[in-house]
This record gives structure tokens, sequence and C-alpha cells, in this order.
């Protein structure tokens, strides 16, 4: 069982799922799109009964109270700050760190900004931003899988998205192997108005080419990262790269045939690999 709370940072207040003794060593994970915090609903539960504290943000755009008006306060480098400000509000000034696709990104961003407060890294789906440049320059159908990033520009996209209660956006999920419950709940987050908007606006405010910046230093924390070989939306090249940028102990690893949404699609293995991971 969790504990939901609001917990304000900047001004902003945001939603987010707490699992595990108080006293449990603390492991923010942070979610991507078009998700939620109930993305790590299963990994929280494993994480609590192993004595970890697993803190689950909805994140800015998604939180009701955390939705400020325009496309500027979208950029990365805001989120990251959410990210280590969250941290600071619940008392903890190191901590281990999970992200999934965007939340991925943050993550990385996070621990090149702040080496020191990060105990331990996992990231899911998304590589190293360096490592996503090198594809981008070199893997011409790493752009095809990227498409989604230009689509998303678009405001027509945005209303088909919404269309017929997110009909298109429910047959992603189930063809992605995402469950109907799960699925349900992501919609739910995005459906109050200006949610879906705010959540796009994280590729609107130089978000899509902050996904692929080649400027973004190695990372030196104990890294784990795990990539689904049947993910439509990275390539090998892009998750091989990553490795190129970790400085610290390093662990690659492949889930055959599992896609992008990882945590909906194989909870067990990346139960497994969080747990071995953290507990190293």
């Amino acid at each position: 069982m969790s504990e939901t709370r609001d917990v304000s940072v900047g001004g902003l207040d945001f939603a987010v799922d707490l699992y595990g003794p108080d006293a449990g060593a603390p492991v923010l994970m942070l979610h991507g799109f078009p998700q939620s915090r109930a993305a790590w609903r299963t990994q929280g539960a494993a994480l609590a009964a192993a004595g970890f504290r697993a803190i689950a943000p909805d994140q800015r755009g998604y939180s009701e109270g955390a939705r400020p008006a325009g496309i500027e306060p979208y950029a990365a480098a805001n989120i990251v700050d959410d990210a280590l400000g969250l941290m600071d509000a619940l008392g903890h000034e190191s901590f281990h760190l999970v992200g999934h696709d965007w939340g991925g990104q943050i993550a990385w961003l996070a621990a090149a900004r702040a080496p020191e407060r990060i105990r331990s890294l996992a990231v899911l789906s998304r590589p190293h931003p360096a490592a996503f440049a090198r594809a981008f320059a070199n893997d011409p159908a790493q752009a095809a899988r990227s498409g989604h990033h230009r689509s998303l520009q678009d405001d027509a996209t945005v209303a088909g998205i919404r269309a017929n209660d997110f009909a298109g956006l429910r047959a992603m999920f189930a063809g992605a192997g995402v469950p109907a419950e799960t699925a349900g709940l992501y919609i739910e987050t995005l459906s109050p108005p200006g949610a879906l908007e705010a959540a796009i606006a994280w590729y609107r405010a130089g978000g899509s080419a902050s996904l692929r910046a080649g400027d973004v230093p190695p990372v030196a924390a104990r890294t784990l990262y795990a990539w689904g070989d049947a993910d439509t939306t990275v390539g090998r090249m892009a998750a091989e790269a990553t490795a190129d940028f970790a400085t610290g102990p390093y662990r690659f690893e492949v889930i055959p045939g599992a896609g992008h949404f990882l945590t909906d699609e194989v909870p067990d293995a990346v139960n497994r690999l969080l747990l071995e991971h953290l507990g190293a």
C-alpha cells in the first residue's frame, strides 16, 4: 500500500505516492510520457517490501497543482529542479534515482548536475542524451523511431489524442502490452483541461532537442540501464552507446522481446533488476 501526499516545491504542489518505511533508503522514481506516477505501482510495492522508501511523483504538468501556464516553464532544467527540490522537501540529501522515458531523461540530467546526491542511477528505455545524439547522427532509423517528437509540435496531433475519449492512446497502450486498468489511470491523469497540453509542453519547450543533446556529460553514479530490444522508439545503437557515457560501475541489461513500457510489460523483470541494483 502507498500513501499519497501533496508536496510543495518552488510554489508548485506535486501529488506523490510514498511506499515503504520512513527510514528506508530513499528511491525517487520519475515517470515518462504519456504516463503518471501509476507507472511505478508494482515497483513501489516491491521496493517497499525490501525495506526501501520509494517516492513516485506526478511530475510538472501531470500534477494538478504543478501545471503552470505557457511553454517555457516546462524546460528540462526546471523539471530537474523539481526532482531535486522534491527530495529536499522530503528531507533526503542523497537518494537512489530511477527514471523511465522522459523521466529517464530527467534522471540522466539530474545525475550529471548533482552527482554528489545520487547514490545510484537506474534508467529504463531512455539512453544517455549524448548516446541518443550519436544515434541521431549515425542511425537513419532513429529519426523515424522518434517521429512523435515532431508530431507533438502540431496542435492537430494534440486534438487527435483527445478525440473519442483518447481512443487512439488507449489502442496504443493495448498494443504495447499496457494493462487496460493501468492505461485508464494514465488517461485519467491526462484528461483534465490543460493536463495533456502541459505534458506535451515538455516536448515543445526545447524538449525534443534536449532529448538528444550531445553536450550532456557522462555520469559517475553506479548505473543500471535497461532496454527492451523490441522498443519502437529507441534503437540498439543508442542503447549500446550509452555505455560510453557512464564512468562509474555500469550494467546494461537487454530484455528480449520487451518494448518501451517496461514497468507495465515486464514488471517482474524490472523489479528483479532494480532490487539487484539497489541492493548491490
